[in-house]
């Protein structure tokens, strides 16, 4: 753990430019991290590369549409390895908004059928590849799986977990540490979020590492926790302006 908590603070230096940023947690994981910015607020975005025997499995697309191929680059760059998969954890461009590039490119793209749909409603990048209910996928000698815990961020938001590093791509579902509040909240459900928080806990018990969709990555479970701390307030809060707007 140490080692994990020593890896976190440090960013390593194999990138094209300095939009696009690697953290290392292993010797096999590295989060990515690209930026736009929203009411002139930087905002990181964070996705996950796994190096497997003989490939690189990418968790989420570049939010910055700059990136897609600087990503590869700096993949050939420091591996020496192609991408054989991409999986993105729900709909919004943050999370999907390379799958057209990376389809072009060969790689085999993936998402739940949900998700699919609802980049096709709203005339987002779609994956090539759907699967319906929680599945496990293996690429290599690297064996990882899906799960989905419930509506919160969107109604079909997953998490990806590698059950061998205990690691957890939270996507948007899971909050910061250092979070004020739950975010975008255009397509959240926030009556199920905190029931939705409290099954992923349950589901993964021994987790080392959540990676949040923005902002700090924390060891342990503390992003989990902080998540449902964040949710039963929004849900406490959404319930007593119900109360007062009926008096």
């Amino acid at each position: 753990m140490k080692a994990l908590l020593f890896s976190l603070v440090c960013i390593v230096s194999f990138g094209v430019n300095a939009q696009l940023d690697f953290t290392k947690l292993s010797d096999s994981s590295y989060v990515f991290t690209t930026y736009q910015t929203y009411k002139d607020v930087r905002i990181s975005a964070h996705g996950l590369l796994k190096i497997t025997s003989g490939s690189v499995v990418i968790i989420d697309t570049p939010w910055d549409t700059t990136q897609f191929q600087p990503l590869l680059d700096s993949i050939d760059l420091k591996f020496h390895k192609k991408v054989s998969l991409v999986i993105c954890t729900h709909w919004h461009e943050d999370r999907s908004a390379g799958l057209d590039f990376y389809k072009k490119k060969g790689i085999a793209t993936y998402s739940t059928y949900a998700t699919k749909n609802l980049c096709a409603e709203n005339h987002f990048p779609q994956a090539a590849y759907t699967f319906e209910g929680d599945t496990t996928f293996r690429t290599d000698n690297t064996v990882f799986e899906t799960f989905y815990p419930g509506a919160g961020h969107s109604s079909d938001n997953i998490v990806v977990y590698f059950p061998a590093d205990k690691i957890l791509v939270g996507g948007c579902f899971i909050k910061s540490v250092e979070a004020e509040d739950l975010g975008n909240l255009s397509d959240a459900n926030i009556g199920m979020w905190p029931v939705a928080a409290k099954t992923l806990i349950k589901k993964y018990p021994k987790v080392k590492i959540v990676i949040p969709g923005h902002q700090k990555i924390a060891p342990g479970k503390k992003a989990l926790k902080h998540t449902l701390k964040l949710a039963k307030q929004k849900y406490k809060g959404r319930k007593q302006d119900k109360k007062k707007a009926k008096h």
